[in-house]
Formats: C-alpha cells, structure tokens, sequence
C-alpha cells in the first residue's frame, strides 16, 4: 500500500510543481520520510491526502483557463511619456494568478507600418513563483500603431491530454497615428480587432473577428479573463472567473468590459495536425488567438 501511496504522491507532486514551482520539493521530502514509517493508520491517512489534493488539483488545472499573455507597460505612448515599452510574456490563469513555466518563444516581434521586426533575442528570462516567464523592453521611434505578437513552444497539458499553443497580441500605439490596429500579423490564428483595442473606456464594447490560416471561423467559442494582477476582485463562482462566449457565423464577437484594467481574449480551436508526445503518442494542439486590450475608467 505505501507503494501505492507514494505513486499517487508522485502525480501529486506534478500538480504541485505546475502551481508552486519549487515547493513541491518540500512536500516531497517530508512527506516521503513520513510514508517510509510503515504504519498502516498513517499509510491509510496520507493515502487520503493524497487523493483529496490530486482531485482539488485536477479539478483547478481542469477548470482554469489558460491565456498566453503580453503585457505592456504603456498601450498609449504620448509624446510627453518615456519613449521606452517593458513587456511581459507570460503563460498563465490571468484572473487566479497562477503561472505555468514557459521556455523561451518561438518567435516574438512587433509589426509597425506594414513591416515585422524580430525581437526574440530581446527576451530575458524571468524566474517567478519557480516557472520561466519572459521580458522585453522595446524603444518606440515611429508614430503609429505596434502590434506585439508571440507565437510559444507547445505546452503540453496532462489534465487535458493535449498540447497548446498560444498566439498572442497587444496593440500599442504611438504618438497618436491610429494606423496599422487592424493589421493581421500571419499568424496560424489570430483576433483581428474591429474595435480600435486602445483608448477603451470601461464598458465599451469590443468586437473582434476569429480566424484561423486568414479565414473567419464561425461560431469559434471566445474565452475572456481578466488580468486580476493584484488579487484584488474575488469571483463568488468559478463561473465568474472565465467568461465564454460565441462568434456568430462571421467569426465575429462582441463584450462589454465592466472594470478598468486588462482584458484577454482567447478564441480556441484544435489544429489539424497532432504532436508525438515522449510516451510515443500523437496528442491535439489547442491553437489560441488571444488578444489584449485595456480599459480606463472615466475621472
């Protein structure tokens, strides 16, 4: 039975590494000492840890929605602000604050006046919580608007049992040119905004078009979080903590954002190719288009 035990701590740990990084080492050295004692009444009490962490912790990984995440400092860059841009890219639970570990990009850039800029060797890896996440500053030279975009390695989900791949974007603009918000980058999905995705008040409305290889999807199911940053709104329901709704036959979708701040939007589809996991198994894609846009409250 300690046997028994020690694997479903095994998986446990997994979940624990996946929330809090490093900290599942200590669980893993106390808890395996504790476990080598033998004694039937304790082997049957961490038996039953075990099993009500790795349900909480399934039903968390299952239920939270994961969003590839840029975030800028600034979305509207003035002629009185600093000229320089810090971005984060993450791979995260916006709303909860959990972080998953992310490696380095695929590809990452910006797209200003029709022509895209390799930033990939810009990034700095940041360590938070134990997971890589990823940082750039970028130098505004040029009125108009910048797209930022990030295409990820595939992050494989075991609780899904699939890989996903989050194409992200943020719109910054600068010095005021509105040109260039609508632009698509190329990507194998994207939003493309159909609301200008700056200079938002709260309770606007945004809309945006789904596609996938430049052709609208109809009907794609949209998930929206918000980017809950300092813990400050808390959900009364786990419903609360995702919004989903769906594009119309166009591929187009609408939502009125009730509170100041960031806000992503994540249209989900499956690609049509697989991915060979290291168990020698093909596995789906969940390809993302997610885009983030922010909100102002009017003082």
């Amino acid at each position: 039975m300690a046997g028994i035990v020690i694997l479903l701590f095994g998986y446990l740990a997994r979940f624990f590494e996946m929330f809090f990084g490093c900290v599942q080492k200590v669980y893993c050295v106390t808890f395996y000492s504790f476990i080598q004692r033998k004694e039937p009444s304790m082997v049957r009490k961490a038996m039953a840890f075990c099993l009500t962490f790795l349900m909480i912790f399934l039903l968390v990984s299952i239920g939270s929605a994961h969003f590839g995440m840029i975030v800028p400092s600034d979305d509207m860059v003035t002629p009185n602000d600093s000229k320089r841009i810090d971005l984060k890219i993450q791979f995260a639970h916006p709303f909860e604050g959990h972080l998953m570990n992310m490696v380095k990009p695929e590809q990452f850039g910006v797209l200003a006046r029709g022509q895209k800029t390799d930033l990939l060797n810009s990034l700095k890896e940041k360590k938070m919580e134990g997971s890589s996440t990823w940082e750039s500053g970028f130098q505004i030279k040029r009125p108009g608007d910048h797209v930022f975009y990030v295409e990820p390695k595939p992050y494989w989900e075991p609780a899904e049992e699939c890989f996903i791949v989050h194409y992200t974007k943020v719109v910054v603009n600068a010095f005021g040119l509105e040109e260039g918000w609508d632009e698509e980058v190329g990507l194998k999905t994207e939003i493309v905004p159909l609301t200008r995705p700056y200079g938002l008040w709260t309770g606007n409305i945004f809309q945006g078009v789904v596609k996938v290889n430049g052709k609208p999807v109809p009907y794609a199911e949209v998930e929206v979080e918000y980017y809950n940053e300092k813990g400050k709104v808390k959900s009364p329901a786990d419903p609360f903590i995702t919004q989903v709704i769906k594009a119309d036959e166009s591929g187009i979708f609408s939502y009125v954002m009730p509170r100041e701040g960031w806000w992503g939007f994540a249209a989900l589809n499956t690609d049509t190719k697989k991915i060979k996991h290291t168990d020698g198994q093909e596995y789906p894609i969940e390809i993302g288009a997610v885009l983030w846009v922010k909100t102002y409250d009017m003082k």
